[in-house]
């Protein structure tokens, strides 16, 4: 890793949103990427990657959705698999993969269709002990991500990543059923990661009846109960800044959330960040104490 990367890898907030999210996808994502109601940010991706793997090594997202963690992987030279429950959305990831390949990406990729909470029975056994990373982010929010369309009426639409009749879906579980899924895949990933392996998950809170649902919490929780040791809680910022001045980016979900609240004088703000919680196996390598990350074990519940 150059020297200015490796600066960069150290700071606790990381500026992955100075071009806009479609500006990011433009190009290297197939048309039908913007079909998925949650997209991760390419560049949160790929920062994870950047600091946290060596070209070569193995990423994994298992809950993969259209593929931006495999995509960024690729193209930055390391090989990446993926895991995504619905079709429609694995056959996106692969379309996108197929796209990286024509556009000179040097690594490899590819998707399985399955269930994450399964996901030694997806495998190959081969795999065990070889992903030095894994990126992913659980399904949350449907009131902060959705399309609209422009027409003769506004239409509010897609903002579900299916019509919610698959109650297995962990997108329609409550938040205990959705942390307990989620420690099931990353029991999953620790068999999976090795030695001094890393996992990155992105998450948010969001409201439900006006009452906060501590997402990050529930994932740190998670971990720990998957066998996980937790290292770092970082920020990634979801605005831009410009003369040190935070220019907010907001979704039409967002801002609908806000306005609806602060009408029932509920005094909600745009969201400015995505926690990122990142976690070990148990023999990594300690934290090498820089000083510039926080430690989500030193504070499990705070919130940057």
């Amino acid at each position: 890793m150059h020297a200015a990367a490796a600066a960069a890898a150290r700071l606790s907030v990381w500026a992955t949103a100075q071009r806009t999210g479609p500006v990011q996808r433009r190009g290297r994502y197939v048309p039908d990427s913007t079909a998925h109601p949650a997209r991760m940010l390419p560049a949160i991706a790929a920062h994870a990657i950047d600091a946290y793997t060596d070209p070569g090594d193995l990423v994994l997202d298992p809950m993969c959705g259209i593929g931006t963690t495999l995509v960024e992987a690729v193209h930055a030279g390391r090989d990446a698999l993926g895991i995504e429950y619905e079709s429609r959305w694995s056959d996106i990831a692969d379309a996108n993969l197929r796209h990286a390949r024509e556009q000179g990406a040097p690594g490899r990729g590819g998707v399985i269709r399955g269930d994450a909470t399964a996901l030694l029975s997806l495998v190959p056994a081969a795999l065990a002990g070889q992903v030095a990373l894994v990126v992913t982010s659980p399904p949350y929010g449907p009131t902060v991500h959705g399309h609209v369309a422009v027409g003769d009426e506004l239409d509010i639409r897609d903002n579900r990543y299916n019509d919610g009749t698959d109650k297995g879906n962990l997108a329609y579980r409550d938040l205990t059923g959705l942390a307990d899924g989620f420690a099931e895949i990353l029991r999953g990933c620790a068999v999976l990661l090795r030695p001094g392996g890393t996992v990155v998950v992105t998450a948010r809170p969001w409201r439900k009846r006006g009452e906060l649902v501590d997402l990050p919490s529930a994932v740190i929780g998670a971990g720990i109960r998957a066998g996980l040791v937790p290292t770092e809680r970082c920020v990634a910022l979801l605005t831009a800044v410009r003369d040190g001045q935070l220019v907010a980016r907001p979704s039409f979900f967002q801002l609908q959330s806000v306005r609806r609240a602060r009408a029932a004088g509920t005094p909600m703000h745009l969201i400015a960040h995505e926690d990122v919680l990142i976690f070990a196996k148990p023999d990594a390598a300690p934290n090498d104490g820089d000083g510039d990350r926080t430690s989500a074990s030193d504070d499990p519940g705070g919130r940057r």
